[in-house]
């Protein structure tokens, strides 16, 4: 899916450098060691592999490139964010066997090894330093284990991110946001979002009529907010003319 939605960004992404990407993957779980048990065998070994002997690790400044959210960049630059560089150690370690799964915690992505209560915990953004076993070291509550449409979901919403600070990119949010809404669990205010950047991108009439569909699902829950979301749509209308 990481792949699939790159696409979108990259035109140069076809189904050879799909099948690159594939079996990178692969290449880089044949280079972990065999017969590994428990958590802090496993974290430890990938560890070393992609953040030591491959320095897969994360910078500031790749928060400034759209690069650092597609998969196939960041498995060539060895660079990315957070959520992409733990899809690398989660796609590495699964395809070896490891227990592994993602967390996400508020502001960033980190990958844990072994059972989610007690496992080994690493940040594959500081080239996969160890943020400790108990739930103390993380933050209060349970580890919940990310699921794969919240991880998409996530990325995406990253990407939303990077392209909102820059006017000239208003497309690249928008094709994000259209993959946004076709998972199956996602934000009713992204239709709003949308709507809203139509209008902006001089689709008055599609802007319009998505502002006036989604004042329908508000108004069951909030008239006054549903009464400003039609005057969008009216005011959207009136840029026509």
């Amino acid at each position: 899916m990481c792949l699939l939605l790159a696409a979108e960004a990259d035109p140069e992404l076809d189904e050879r450098a799909m099948d690159w990407a594939q079996i990178e993957l692969d290449r880089l779980a044949g280079m972990l060691p065999y017969g590994l048990r428990g958590g802090p065998a496993w974290a430890s070994a990938v560890t070393e592999l992609l953040g030591g002997r491959l320095g897969f690790h994360g910078t500031p400044a790749d928060y400034e490139r759209l690069s650092s959210s597609l998969l196939h960049e960041v498995l060539r630059r060895r660079r990315g964010l957070p959520i992409l560089l733990s899809v690398v150690w989660l796609e590495v370690a699964r395809r070896a066997g490891a227990p592994v799964y993602g967390l996400g915690l508020p502001g960033h992505f980190v990958v844990g090894f072994g059972d989610p209560e007690e496992g080994v915990v690493v940040d594959p953004f500081a080239g996969g330093a160890s943020l400790g076993t108990g739930p103390a070291e993380l933050a209060s509550g349970p580890r919940t284990p990310a699921r794969t449409l919240d991880i998409v979901l996530r990325i995406l919403t990253n990407i939303r991110a990077w392209a909102s600070t820059r006017p000239e990119q208003s497309g690249v949010a928008l094709w994000a946001l259209e993959l946004s809404l076709l998972l199956p669990s996602h934000p009713a205010s992204l239709r709003y979002e949308r709507a809203r950047l139509l209008v902006e991108r001089g689709s008055f009439r599609e802007g319009a009529a998505e502002l006036d569909a989604y004042a329908e699902v508000v108004s069951a829950v909030d008239t006054d907010a549903a009464a400003r979301i039609r005057a969008e749509a009216v005011s959207a209308r009136a840029l026509l003319n």
